[in-house]
């Protein structure tokens, strides 16, 4: 498998909430996902979620705590733990 430019993936989907699978690693799916400022409703997921924002920011509420992730940073969401994507980001 060759290298990836995750920036240039991102910028080529169509429209906000589309997403396109870059691969897997273990059992994880690794993909990118174009969002815009609509809130998404609370969620958990049975496994870790590892969030990368290139671009803008993403507002979280995670346990109840609000969290900024600013663009070239990483954001760990732990299996189990309830979270939402907050308007704006």
């Amino acid at each position: 498998m060759g290298a990836n430019d995750v920036a240039r993936t991102a910028a080529a989907l169509p429209t906000a909430w589309s997403s396109r699978s870059l691969g897997r690693v273990g059992t994880a799916c690794v993909k990118v996902l174009r969002m815009d400022g609509t809130p998404v409703q609370e969620e958990a997921h049975g496994a870790d979620e590892v969030l990368l924002v290139l671009d803008g920011r993403l507002e979280l509420l995670v346990e109840g705590t609000e969290v900024t992730v600013a663009a070239d940073e990483m954001y760990r969401i732990p299996a189990g733990a309830r979270h939402a994507v907050r308007s704006g980001g």
